[in-house]
């Protein structure tokens, strides 16, 4: 889609700079206002599937029926000019086309618009009618409008704040319609470009700095929350990332970023705060696991997601002996206390009996023997 994108583009401006553009093709004479269509039709082609193409690589269905719905009439533009150095393109909508229908199972993303997206959107799309509608009612209040074509032009013209003066409002009801159009059409525009625009931008910002979105975090349900990270925050990840759907609390800036990067979810706060942990969702998550290298922390966040939700199972992780009956006293349901699991693997290590693979043994590739061959 990207190739066809810069194709349609090329296209598009070489028709543009031609006084007359070329229209010998088998569809000249049976499609109107082909010469006008040449003219325009590569460029105003490209922008849309430019958009297409970035819906199309995050596999949403949307992008999938815009791109089988202007693909073929894109295909009518080389099929109109005839010029053999459009037939790539040609050829590469043909090649595109099949393709997409035989993989169309896998663009089954939806587009998910917020109540105030899908109300920016409409609003444009009102102010847009009842301007266009409105302008050519009032026609004859008005210089040089004429047809729709006009009417639409001065719609547009007039949100854009751009006024050429080649249509002008010569009665009083006009001009004020003129004016309400100005208003409603900015206002409309300024709020699109907040609810569109904004929540990219936020998610870049979010990703950059390893922090989850307020819309991402909305959707958390029937997850794994993780309070704090330490050493043995790493292969428990490892462990449960591919099983449930998690997010890792944490004030660790450099570990955020790093575990953001890793594709983990993660909010960058503090984990013993029960605003943070409402963020995260822990009211309505499947558990939590509260794994800091910090045992007074981890103390803390115990007790606060025992207080956000007093029915999840918590189990936290005790860095000290002294400190497991601590976690116990505040909520949490099971404590593995390291030190205690440690010596336990390394003496049955010692001893031939630890059949867990929990530790690592030395193999030929070491430089050694394994002890389980001799």
């Amino acid at each position: 889609m990207a190739a066809i994108t810069v194709l349609a583009f090329v296209t598009g401006l070489s028709n543009l700079s031609q006084p007359q553009p070329v229209v010998e093709g088998p569809l000249a004479a049976v499609l109107p206002l082909s010469r006008t269509f040449v003219r325009f039709a590569g460029v105003l082609f490209a922008f849309p599937l430019g958009l297409v193409t970035v819906g199309l690589q995050r596999r949403k269905r949307i992008a999938w029926l815009a791109a089988v719905g202007s693909l073929p009439g894109l295909a009518l533009l080389p099929l109109t000019t005839g010029r053999t150095t459009e037939i790539p393109l040609l050829l590469l909508v043909f090649a595109a086309v099949p393709l997409l229908v035989a993989n169309r199972d896998a663009f089954s993303q939806t587009l998910d618009l917020s109540s105030l997206q899908i109300a920016a959107l409409t609003s444009i799309l009102g102010v847009g009618l009842y301007g266009t509608v409105g302008a050519y009612g009032l026609r004859d209040q008005f210089l040089e409008l004429d047809g729709w074509g006009d009417a639409f032009y001065y719609v547009i013209v007039t949100i854009a704040t751009v006024g050429y003066g080649d249509i002008t409002p010569v009665t009083v009801e006009a001009k004020l319609f003129s004016l309400s159009v100005i208003l409603l059409g900015t206002g409309a525009f300024t709020v699109a470009v907040g609810a569109l625009i904004g929540p990219a931008i936020e998610s870049r910002m979010a990703a950059a700095f390893g922090t989850m979105t307020a819309s991402e975090l909305s959707l958390l349900e029937d997850h794994v929350v993780v309070l704090g990270y330490g050493d043995v925050t790493e292969s428990f990840l490892e462990r449960i990332d591919e099983e449930t759907d998690l997010v890792v609390v944490t004030e660790n800036a450099d570990a955020a970023s790093r575990l953001s990067g890793e594709g983990v979810e993660v909010l960058t706060d503090d984990p013993t705060d029960e605003s943070a942990l409402r963020d995260a969702r822990v009211n309505v998550a499947s558990g939590v696991a509260v794994a800091g290298d910090d045992d007074a922390e981890n103390v803390l966040a115990v007790l606060a997601a025992r207080n956000v939700n007093p029915d999840v199972r918590i189990v936290a992780v005790a860095n000290e002996e002294t400190h497991v009956e601590k976690l116990d006293a505040v909520g949490a349901d099971e404590i593995i206390d390291l030190r205690a699991i440690g010596g336990r693997l390394l003496g049955e290590s010692v001893l031939g009996e630890n059949e867990t693979g929990s530790g690592r043994r030395r193999s030929e590739n070491d430089g050694g023997a394994d002890p389980s061959t001799e």
